[in-house]
């Protein structure tokens, strides 16, 4: 179950006009923190991205399975989001499996969710995207920040030329 402040964050991104994806990021943190402090682990660090994206499926998130996933998987989300839009926690787990399947994470690992696992995977995904698609979310972002914000980046960016300037 999620957290309350999680949902309301969600909320309150949904209210902005947020995309799906955006109000799906809370899920995904509030799993991160969890694997972090140790409540439980994760195997890898898309294990917790996906266990979030369902979180958020299932709390009523619009957020439609990725076309490229494979077809199990699919079905999975399809079913999380006709959970979400019915707007209860229908067909749950038994506490035999839920028990399983806590016990199961608490099993594994808590490097999945340290800032080099993030980073790799956010790597890795970056790849999978054109340039021409990196390009549009770079510039449609810049369209969301305020003036000051642009200034904040492009000193930071006039920084980071200079210190590769100077590390050649």
């Amino acid at each position: 179950m999620p957290e309350k402040k999680t949902i309301e964050r969600a909320r309150a991104d949904a209210r902005a006009g947020k995309s799906p994806s955006t109000q799906a990021g809370e899920f995904v943190r509030e799993e991160i923190e969890h694997v972090r402090e140790g409540k439980h682990g994760a195997r890898s660090t898309k294990q917790a991205i996906a266990i979030g994206l369902s979180k958020a499926r299932r709390a009523g998130v619009p957020l439609k399975p990725k076309r490229s996933t494979a077809p199990a998987t699919r079905e999975k989300a399809e079913r999380d989001l006709q959970r979400g839009r019915a707007g209860k926690a229908a067909d749950s787990p038994s506490p035999r499996r839920s028990r399983a399947v806590r016990g199961a994470l608490e099993r594994e690992g808590h490097g999945a969710a340290s800032r080099e696992a993030l980073a790799r995977q956010g790597h890795r995904a970056a790849r999978t995207r054109t340039p021409a698609e990196r390009s549009a979310a770079a510039q449609k972002a810049a369209r969301s920040r305020t003036p000051e914000q642009r200034r904040a980046s492009a000193r930071k960016a006039a920084a980071t030329r200079k210190a590769r300037q100077n590390a050649a």
